[in-house]
């Protein structure tokens, strides 16, 4: 095992009705003028907004609101709430939705800090050392992105999507009421499901030295969610199952499931980044469409990891050789992925890719990640073209 920190400094609010305790929160961070940042779908059901407002009227609060995020948030919007919030004087950020909503709400909280534009921070032109802090109404589980260091934005304007990880980004509370996750269609609930194992996948994977506690930790996590994702198909208000999902989000990507690890692989989600900036593809699709092909390509590499896994997180009895082994895992996790409604292939996207366009997608991937990205494989340009091509 590697030498690490752990920090994980968000307040968890986590219960039914944990939403009414929003206007309290502030009060304790000093807040006097919030912004509320929301998407347009969760947010605006079962008045949870309305809710939200009525509680920091009660508490002293002023605010103003932005609306309209979308899945793979863009840089667009984050520039309005930039200008919004400096003319309006706004000290305190109030995201009210999933992991995209969360993503733009820490980019201007990060920019409104900055002597410059939004996407200095994201082109790695500007590091962040403030900013306006963020706090969070859950409404998806996802991301992880309401207890994680790292953020997500599209830059519309040139179809590129960068992440930034920067401690400061970590929201200061979270508040998780699994009850507002029931109104989820299943669809996104399958793509968060996904989203949430592939973090935890991502650093379970690696070609570096692990922890054996944070792997088991991995473990349950993965089984967790793979269980809990099938009994929401057949009942999306099932409490108990949309509890542990949403908990199972946020301890996915806190940096937990990576303690004692190499930092993950992340060529998964690197790769899965150009096919959501250039087709706006939802982020837990286009991972699960790409991560069979990636893992064929890697296994071998990273044998023993792929053979843990296998047998640990996807129940795959230890029968045969251990390449066998490993591939009957990657072949369950694909069914599973299949089991929920998500695809395992490009063409299941409806996307139609020719060579140019792949080759054109893996220069891409490789130039917006400096040309080398893994760790089971060090994986190049050649190599992600060559993955591309086997997720068709």
């Amino acid at each position: 095992m590697y030498d690490f920190v752990y920090c994980a400094p968000t307040k968890v609010v986590f219960g039914k009705n944990s939403e009414g305790r929003l206007g309290e929160l502030l009060k304790q961070y000093g807040a006097t003028k919030a912004l509320i940042h929301y998407g347009g779908g969760s947010a605006l059901k079962g008045e949870l907004l309305t809710r939200v407002r009525w509680s920091l009227e009660e508490a002293g609060v002023a605010a103003v609101e932005l609306g309209g995020v979308k899945p793979n948030p863009r840089l667009s919007l984050v520039e309005e709430g930039v200008a919004l919030c400096k003319a309006e004087g706004v000290d305190f950020i109030v995201a009210v939705g999933g992991g995209s909503v969360i993503d733009s709400a820490k980019a201007i909280g990060m920019a409104l800090k900055i002597d410059g534009q939004p996407w200095d921070i994201y082109s790695g032109k500007v590091k962040p050392v403030a900013t306006v802090p963020v706090g969070v109404i859950l409404t998806l589980a996802a991301s992880g992105s309401e207890m994680s260091n790292s953020s997500v934005i599209t830059n519309d304007r040139i179809q590129v999507k960068k992440g930034c990880t920067a401690e400061i980004s970590r929201p200061v509370f979270a508040i998780m009421n699994p009850v507002l996750t029931f109104s989820v269609p299943p669809y996104p609930t399958a793509c968060g499901c996904a989203d949430i194992a592939m973090h935890t996948m991502e650093r379970y994977l690696t070609g570096g030295e692990t922890m054996k506690v944070t792997d088991a930790i991995g473990e349950d996590i993965v089984r967790t969610v793979v269980a809990c994702s099938k009994r929401l198909l057949k009942n999306p208000e099932d409490y108990e199952a949309r509890a542990n999902v949403m908990w199972a989000g946020s301890l996915s990507h806190n940096g937990l499931t990576g303690c004692g690890g190499d930092g993950g692989d992340w060529a998964t989600h690197t790769l899965g980044h150009e096919l959501s900036a250039l087709y706006d593809v939802a982020h837990g699709a286009a991972l699960t469409a790409l991560w069979g092909a990636w893992a064929r390509y890697v296994c071998k590499d990273a044998l023993g990891r792929f053979y843990s896994f296998a047998i640990q997180a996807m129940g795959v009895r230890p029968s045969g050789t251990r390449e066998e082994i490993a591939m009957k895992g990657i072949e369950a996790t694909e069914e599973w992925f299949r089991s929920i409604g998500l695809p395992t292939s490009i063409g299941e996207l409806g996307i139609t890719l020719d060579d140019a366009q792949l080759r054109e997608m893996a220069r891409r991937c490789a130039e917006n990640c400096g040309g080398v990205k893994g760790s089971c494989m060090r994986l190049k340009e050649r190599d992600m073209y060559e993955i591309y091509k086997a997720a068709l």
